[in-house]
């Protein structure tokens, strides 16, 4: 089977659709290696170092990333598939051609610019969503991250459930606990780790609800002060102080308890393993997720979660943590205590959590991928 593929986040490590990309091509790869992709891109997306990207330019190549991207997307994409004689085409993130005379298989990841009013951008941005959302009508099979995703998918742009397929992602190998005591201290000490701590790492957009953590988490630090373990905070955070990208380091220091948390910045990938070991448990309020990554990776290296119990979270975490309403500020911070305070809860939430994590392998998301695939083929 020869497939095409949008492969603009090809090499983009720090996406989701980017991770997604790479373990499926390499997941396919393991599970039948007869299958062949040909990875298409822009131009202006070939400078990602990987070298088997097949260039494709566009009238707006290098004058409009806009449109560069959406003539791309629109028609030199599908063009390319058909010159090439593929069998089927995959759009691995939600931009599906409106025509296309191959058969179109599409992965959404999410709804989120359709579904949170924060996120519907200016009116270009939900003009390009109705297009592709169109198009995602028109496209032979759909694929998405979980079943909270099918549904919104189903109920939002009203597409027959039997086209939309809920294909879990997997877990990289790399994820796994770190007992190492070298590696643990030398991570410790590269981001300023105290012994214990209560971990966030994600995004900080306004859906991650960091602002909610950081209230909870002054609450905990009235009952328990210093006996409290420290928050850490890993990731980038925004350059500007926004109501869409709230600092958390302003907010800290407004609640009164920026000397308990730690902003560590960047965490490398290699990194994140061990950073997840260290931890007391994971902290992940997010309003809404496709499908939830961080926790899964926090999972598998034995960390308890403390979720938000709402869109896929709880498929992914299962009995691998503590769902809690996030906008019940007591309940947050009454799980927090909790898991603080219950070692023994956390030694039993660790051993469940691996265990759930173990369900979610890249081999059997490639061979329901390569199902679709088959399936869009027989329409």
């Amino acid at each position: 089977m020869r497939v095409g593929l949008n492969a603009g986040f090809l090499g983009q490590q720090g996406t989701g659709s980017g991770q997604y990309v790479r373990h499926l091509l390499g997941a396919v790869a393991e599970v039948d290696p007869s299958v062949q992709y040909l990875p298409f891109a822009r131009i202006s997306d070939s400078g990602c170092a990987v070298s088997c990207l097949l260039a494709v330019p566009t009238p707006f190549s290098r004058r409009s990333d806009n449109l560069d991207k959406l003539w791309f997307e629109q028609v030199s994409f599908p063009q390319a598939c058909r010159h090439a004689r593929v069998d089927v085409c995959h759009v691995p993130y939600f931009a599906p051609p409106l025509l296309s005379s191959v058969p179109v298989v599409v992965t959404i990841h999410d709804l989120i610019p359709l579904l949170l009013p924060a996120y519907r951008g200016p009116l270009w941005v939900q003009a390009y969503m109705r297009l592709v959302s169109s198009a995602a009508r028109r496209a032979d099979q759909i694929i998405t991250d979980s079943l909270a995703s099918k549904n919104d998918i189903v109920e939002r742009l009203r597409i027959p459930a039997e086209r939309v397929h809920a294909i879990y992602l997997g877990v990289d190998p790399a994820y796994r606990p770190v007992h190492d005591d070298m590696l643990l201290t030398a991570v410790r000490a590269k981001y300023g780790l105290p012994a214990e701590f209560i971990l966030y790492l994600g995004g900080f957009d306004q859906r991650k609800n960091l602002t909610v953590l950081l209230r909870a988490y002054r609450r905990v630090l009235e009952t328990l002060g210093d006996k409290s373990p420290p928050l850490v905070v890993a990731g980038r955070p925004p350059p500007v102080d926004t109501q869409f990208f709230p600092d958390p380091k302003r907010i800290a220091r407004e609640l009164g308890i920026d000397r308990r948390v730690v902003f560590t910045g960047w965490v490398d990938e290699m990194d994140k393993p061990a950073l997840y070991s260290a931890g007391t448990f994971l902290a992940f309020l997010s309003q809404y997720e496709g499908f939830g990554l961080m926790p899964l990776e926090a999972m598998a290296c034995g960390l308890p979660v403390l979720s938000a119990r709402g869109s896929s979270l709880p498929e992914v975490i299962g009995d691998g943590g503590v769902l809690v309403d996030p906008t019940q500020l007591d309940a947050v911070s009454e799980a927090m205590l909790l898991l603080i305070r219950d070692a023994g809860l956390r030694q039993k939430l660790s051993a469940t959590a691996r265990i759930q994590a173990a369900r979610f392998d890249w081999g059997k998301t490639a061979r329901e991928t390569l199902r679709v695939y088959s399936l869009a083929l027989a329409m």
